[in-house]
């Protein structure tokens, strides 16, 4: 059974030259998808018949014209035939392709989408970091099932991609992926990216995601408590492995670094400030944004522990940090051994930072922000929660002061 396509010639009235000539554009909507191309003619437009989707008048030019717009419609029919007869899936974009005559060299999806990716890949490590690749290589690969799944294809034309794609994607990862709704959002967003780049190149004649909005959902972030901290830190690990990966989550509690900067960082970036105490200074892998972090007395303590071994002075690293896999994974053995019941990764060490060891002690989220190397103040706010015990500190010197005088 043939798909349902309609045809319609049109002008753009504000694309009008100074003579008053416009192109007339030839719209293909199949099954409700739509493209639209130039036929490369233009008409005046005072002689332009909307309702017959013809030129007016009997000029030889015009009867050429006329002409033109019949035979293109009669080709697009025919085209539509041969892909019915060959029962092959095709596209609003396909037709209109097989029409130009640009079948063979339009552009496609996944092969945008992996250029970009190559890309990326050669500049880790200089302007993206290995896990920016890393996500851009699994919204590929979402998209890449996404196409399997809803057309039945290996790939696409860029053309093809509309806002019912978009919408369908989000619908897909929520349900056949099982995303959490901020997974899918960064995931399309990723791919929203790709779908610039073709509009920047004029791949595509406008971006589909001109209505599609990302709306991210506020998470409240786990973080550990001082009482929890304490246990981790009296905890006695026999095994080496555990009392390694202890000592760098607490280092991490303590200075707010993420795993892949506490995992490069080194001697270099420990250096005296202007107070004459210690401090950390280093660039964000993920962000290439500064911090500067004072060293308070644990971490300088766990630096200490392990500043004499061999194999960091090799590679001068401060810490021997494990795989992020590893480190998670056993972060989770230790907070069993400690009764704690949380969902312990490692990033939560940036959220404890965040909270417990700077915000609840008084210390303002606008240097909370700087040590954590953000560049927006509302990034900060996302990490951190102003918790009930400094609130009920706060509340209590202000009862003291207007307490009444005896």
């Amino acid at each position: 059974m043939s798909l349902s396509l309609s045809l319609l010639f049109f002008i753009k009235k504000s694309k009008a030259n100074s003579s008053g000539k416009t192109t007339i554009f030839l719209r293909i909507t199949l099954d409700g998808r739509r493209c639209e191309f130039s036929v490369h003619r233009k008409v005046h437009l005072d002689y332009w018949n909307s309702r017959n989707q013809l030129v007016k008048g009997n000029s030889a030019e015009v009867q050429e014209i006329n002409r033109h717009l019949g035979v293109l419609k009669n080709k697009v029919y025919s085209i539509q035939q041969n892909f019915e007869r060959e029962n092959t899936n095709y596209s609003a974009s396909d037709l209109r392709d097989v029409l130009i005559g640009n079948n063979k060299t339009q552009k496609m999806l996944l092969e945008i989408f992996q250029d970009h990716n190559d890309k990326v890949e050669n500049l880790v490590g200089k302007d993206f970091a290995a896990g920016t690749a890393e996500r851009y290589r699994t919204s590929k690969k979402h998209v890449a099932d996404f196409i399997k799944q809803k057309y039945k294809k290996n790939d696409i034309p860029v053309q093809d991609v509309d806002h019912k794609f978009i919408t369908g994607l989000e619908y897909y990862l929520k349900t056949t992926r099982k995303c959490a709704h901020n997974s899918a959002i960064k995931y399309i967003t990723n791919f929203k990216k790709i779908i610039r780049i073709a509009h920047a190149n004029d791949w595509i004649d406008k971006d589909p995601f001109l209505h599609w909005k990302a709306k991210l959902k506020i998470v409240e972030r786990e973080f550990l408590t001082e009482l929890e901290i304490q246990k981790i830190i009296e905890l006695d690990l026999k095994m080496e492995r555990l009392d390694h990966v202890r000592d760098i989550f607490i280092f991490c509690c303590f200075t707010g670094l993420a795993y892949a900067d506490v995992k490069k960082l080194n001697r270099d970036d420990i250096s005296t400030g202007n107070d004459g105490e210690e401090w950390i200074k280093t660039k964000r892998s993920k962000t290439d944004t500064r911090s500067n972090i004072p060293i308070l007395p644990i971490p300088k303590s766990i630096i200490d522990k392990y500043k004499d071994q061999e194999l960091l002075k090799e590679k001068d690293l401060v810490l021997p940090v494990l795989s992020n896999q590893k480190m998670n994974a056993y972060i989770k053995e230790i907070a069993t051994l400690a009764g704690i019941t949380k969902n312990l990764t490692f990033h939560l060490a940036r959220h404890t930072f965040a909270t417990t060891v700077t915000l609840t002690n008084g210390v303002p989220i606008e240097s909370v922000s700087k040590m954590l190397g953000h560049t927006n103040l509302k990034t900060t706010q996302h990490y951190a929660k102003i918790l009930d015990m400094k609130v009920s500190r706060d509340m209590a010197i202000l009862k003291d002061k207007f307490k009444p005088k005896n």
